[in-house]
């Protein structure tokens, strides 16, 4: 029992460590923030922004910007309340790897399927409206396949919390959980019009999806039209900043009623002074942080 006491002491230490660690970047962060646009300083409240319920999804609408960020993973058996990721600026955008199949590169994950390329995995793609390349990982699996995914989500090793400019180019782990980059996002929907869905998994196995005529029911549409958010680039409708309370970037409203990018809690329910989990509110609610997500698209 002694040597047990011990070691849950040293874990509690190191714990604490982090935790102070991690307020002292963020609170960093929003100094600067605030020397950059004094005229909207971040305005610290004691109630939640408010939360609006929403209507039927439109999933045919066009991401014209998007962002997002992953963090770290919540270990350890206690999360009742979790304290914010921690900002890594200095993080590589990607983890590359080898393309999986077929070197391309193809337009999207939908031409890589016309092509007969059936296998999931990372591939090389190069919309025909621009030079650019880009690795992604296509889905072959789900509804069809021909999938493009943007976002994932499944264990929290990535921080989501980060810059409009890493938001714009991308991060993360193109074989785990990663954020496509906005610009990438930008090309890929300016070749047609392309549908979005979002598969989601909650802690008990159970899976549901959500593509404007879904299962998992209607969390979007609240934000339809939003420019996309960041700590550092306040546009939502807000008098705070619903990425500082949320700790992520997103097309946030005043603030939202889906949060991918959030923060990934470990077992669901979790207990926080805002609602900034992973959580998709017609499924679970707000305070539910789902286990699994991705986001992708493919035209429609």
């Amino acid at each position: 029992v002694s040597s047990s006491y011990r070691e849950l002491e040293k874990k509690y230490d190191a714990l604490t460590s982090l935790v102070s660690n991690q307020s002292q970047l963020i609170t960093h962060l929003e100094k600067q923030c605030q020397l950059k646009n004094p005229t909207k300083a971040l305005q610290e409240t004691t109630s939640l922004p408010v939360q609006q319920s929403s209507g039927l999804v439109n999933v045919n609408t066009e991401p014209k910007e998007v962002a997002s960020n992953v963090q770290r993973d919540q270990s350890g058996p206690f999360h009742q309340e979790q304290s914010p990721p921690e900002l890594l600026p200095t993080d590589t955008p990607f983890i590359t790897y080898p393309v999986t199949k077929s070197p391309g590169p193809w337009n999207d994950c939908h031409q890589v399927l016309e092509s007969g390329e059936k296998t999931s995995g990372i591939y090389l793609l190069r919309p025909h409206n621009t030079n650019r390349l880009l690795q992604a990982w296509c889905d072959q699996s789900r509804a069809q396949g021909g999938w493009t995914v943007i976002q994932r989500r499944q264990d929290g090793f990535v921080n989501f919390f980060r810059t409009w400019d890493q938001y714009k180019q991308g991060f993360g782990n193109l074989d785990g959980e990663y954020w496509l980059g906005l610009d990438h996002l930008f090309w890929l929907t300016s070749q047609a019009t392309y549908k979005l869905r979002v598969a989601i998994e909650d802690w008990q196995g159970r899976q549901v999806f959500a593509e404007y005529d879904s299962n998992a029911g209607d969390s979007l549409s609240w934000h339809n039209n939003k420019a996309f958010a960041t700590l550092d680039r306040d546009m939502d409708a807000y008098s705070g900043n619903c990425a500082h309370y949320q700790k992520g970037g997103w097309w946030y409203h005043m603030c939202a009623h889906s949060n991918l990018n959030g923060v990934w809690y470990r077992g669901g329910h979790y207990r926080s002074q805002y609602q900034d989990g992973v959580y998709w509110a017609e499924f679970h609610g707000g305070s539910y942080s789902v286990k699994k997500l991705a986001m992708m698209i493919k035209p429609a």
